[in-house]
């Protein structure tokens, strides 16, 4: 016998445990190397666990909902079992009999009344494998009951409530408004979209044009760029944007680096691979501790105004919203154009409402008349 234990990653500094939230291996699976065995969610990310072999689950030291720490053995696997045979009641069996064995465990775990319809309606149970209901027949009538699924709330979930109730508690956060024409950029996007996919391989969107925007306004308030410790300011010389992203676990708030630095293709191939680890649960710490500045798009669900709430220990956070066609009055002429409510969310103990509005006036400038990317003012 060889046993390999599965072990929890290594978590950063800053994260002191995590909980195991799903195991996807039952003892006596067999399992091959580089599968997924359980997944374990810290307060910022949920972090999936491969199998370092191949073999069979012998092991699982602890149950879903356990709290663990680094480095903790929470299973084992013996790799000395070959792939083509499975150990079942302390007997091999050929990959033949393998099947046999799934479905009589299946139905083992079905409660005896189930298994009285099993077998009164002479029900297929390779039907039900993988299902959490079995496949009725038609003269089978079951009567619906109305019931409350409880379901733990995550560590995840649990700890953006924990930052948004000490954003609320700890800043005096006020929010300001302003209104941008979005014409220019849908125009950029119509002009040179297709040409900047074909050379790029990406679609051109707006998120590249709001950081480059965001990183102008922060260099004209520096205080926004900006973080409270104690008593203290501390002011960034860089630029590190957090974007927020929704995913089915929650929302979180993954980081591009030195912005100011980066082309808008870099930028956008970049966000494009953030969303996509995000969607797949592969973001790392890394990718999600720190950050100056955090912009937050509602627009992408059909949210044309909100006052969000900011990420701390950050001074601001940024939020944009739906585009819709307007009517607004351009030198005293009524016209329709696509329009964008921008909102700003600052802690008035750090920043003046004179300066909160200047940035947002920046961005809007900038966003109006994206060639001054280009000549830096």
């Amino acid at each position: 016998m060889s046993i390999i234990n599965i072990t929890v990653p290594e978590l950063p500094e800053s994260i002191n445990n995590a909980t195991i939230i799903t195991w996807h291996k039952n003892i006596g699976d067999y399992i091959n190397y580089n599968d997924v065995i359980v997944e374990i969610e810290t307060d910022k990310v949920i972090l999936e666990v491969p199998a370092k072999t191949n073999g069979i689950l012998i092991d699982i030291k602890l149950k879903t909902g356990s709290i663990v720490f680094s480095k903790q053995v929470i299973g084992t696997i013996d790799s000395s079992i070959s792939n083509n045979r499975i150990q079942a009641n302390n007997k091999f069996l050929d990959e033949n009999d393998i099947r046999n064995v799934i479905i009589n465990k299946l139905s083992s775990n079905f409660s005896p009344s189930v298994r009285r319809l099993i077998n009164k309606h002479n029900i297929d149970i390779n039907n039900i494998i993988n299902k959490n209901k079995i496949t009725r027949k038609k003269n089978i009538n079951l009567t619906h009951k109305r019931t409350i699924k409880y379901i733990p709330i995550s560590n995840l979930r649990r700890r953006i409530s924990e930052k948004l109730m000490k954003a609320k508690s700890n800043t005096a956060m006020v929010t300001t408004f302003n209104e941008i024409n979005m014409k220019p950029l849908i125009d950029i996007k119509k002009r040179y979209g297709k040409d900047f996919k074909s050379i790029h391989g990406i679609k051109l969107g707006f998120m590249p044009f709001y950081l480059k925007a965001t990183v102008e306004a922060l260099k004209l308030i520096p205080e926004i760029n900006a973080f409270v410790s104690n008593n203290n300011i501390g002011y960034y010389n860089y630029f590190d944007i957090n974007i927020a992203m929704s995913t089915k676990n929650g929302l979180v708030t993954p980081i591009i680096k030195n912005v100011d630095k980066l082309s808008i293709c870099k930028i956008e191939k970049i966000i494009k691979q953030l969303s996509f680890k995000s969607k797949i649960n592969k973001l790392t710490s890394k990718d999600l501790i720190n950050g100056n500045f955090t912009i937050t798009n509602g627009g992408v669900f059909g949210s044309l105004m909100s006052t969000p709430i900011i990420n701390i220990p950050q001074i601001g956070i940024l939020g944009l919203h739906t585009i819709k066609d307007r009517t607004v009055v351009i030198n005293k002429k009524i016209i329709i154009l696509p329009m964008m409510y921008v909102a700003l969310s600052y802690d008035h103990k750090i920043i003046d409402g004179k300066e909160a509005i200047k940035f947002l006036l920046k961005i809007k400038d900038i966003i109006e008349n994206p060639i001054k990317l280009l000549f830096n003012f």
